[in-house]
């Protein structure tokens, strides 16, 4: 099926039907068309009152899914037609989700409970389980301000699992590429993917040419340091010079001699650092974290 190009005109259209046909204030409306990009409608719907998504026909699931991540009360209002014309309906989520897109259209959903707030540093809780041994939320959150991730940024996320789906919600505008050299780590990434319902995540099994051909390229990388680091520097610098670096190690020895493995591809400006984290235990005593060195840098 062809898909429907939703110009600035169609949008000003469903925009006007919206606004002429129902009392919802469409002034801090988040528009997405997830037509033309991998955008991520949950958390899209999460953190706005007021959606208007663009999408064509044959998504089956779109309701269902919504619903599944607890957004079964929000409302959604469309039409039976391509056309913004015509007769509003107006259900609840929950009403729809054995409801598909039967047509190329506009639909507002409105989350009256939605926060705009930026998720960083999630409790591990919120991921899914599996092979993973996710790193503690307050590291993570240190990683996620070092990245300074923006809402378009292409970044490479290399066997940094929940670095990765925060990366992903954050740059909402942008893909995220993770590598995962473990089959049963892709796995639990998958599950995790689809449990964010995130549409703008790549997973491959390592980083060489072949596998990153009809990715984008990366602004950032971050990877947790390992014996095939130099290697993928190596790569990825020569793919795009200009990019940025985030490396994660628990080993003194790769922190220290850091510098110098990134002079040799031309990354300058290294900062190192090292997080240390204590939480109280039952038992009134503080047991301290695995402290990571997080190593940053970027090409001249």
């Amino acid at each position: 099926m062809e898909k429907q190009v939703f110009t600035n005109e169609i949008i000003l259209s469903w925009l006007q039907y919206y606004a002429g046909n129902t009392t919802i204030d469409l002034e801090h409306v988040k528009i997405i068309d997830i037509t033309r990009k991998n955008k991520n409608v949950i958390p899209t719907v999460e953190s706005h009152k007021t959606t208007l998504i663009f999408t064509n026909a044959g998504i089956n699931d779109i309701f269902y899914r919504l619903w599944n991540a607890g957004l079964g009360e929000c409302d959604v209002w469309y039409n039976e037609g391509s056309e913004p014309s015509g007769q509003i309906y107006n259900k609840k989520v929950k009403d729809m989700i054995d409801r598909g897109i039967n047509a190329s259209a506009g639909m507002l959903i409105v989350n009256p409970n939605a926060r705009n707030t930026a998720k960083i540093g999630m409790g591990n809780d919120m991921f899914r389980k599996g092979s993973i041994h996710y790193v503690g939320s307050e590291i993570r959150a240190v990683i996620l301000n070092k990245m300074m991730v923006d809402t378009q940024d292409d970044v490479c996320v290399i066997g940094g699992e929940s670095i990765a789906i925060e990366t992903a919600l954050i740059a909402a505008e942008g893909t995220v590429v993770a590598v995962e050299y473990n089959g049963a780590d892709r796995d639990t990434m998958e599950d995790n993917v689809d449990h964010f319902g995130l549409q703008n995540v790549t997973i491959i099994d390592r980083v060489d040419e072949e596998s990153m051909k009809d990715c984008p390229v990366p602004s950032l990388v971050f990877m947790v340091a390992s014996a095939s680091m130099e290697k993928e520097l190596a790569y990825l610098t020569k793919l795009n010079p200009q990019i940025r670096v985030v490396i994660y190690t628990l080993d003194f020895q790769v922190a220290a001699s850091a510098a110098a493995i990134l002079e040799k591809f031309g990354i300058g400006d290294v900062d190192t650092i090292q997080i240390a984290v204590s939480r109280l235990g039952s038992n009134h005593a503080f047991k301290q974290q695995p402290a990571p060195w997080i190593i940053t840098g970027h090409c001249s």
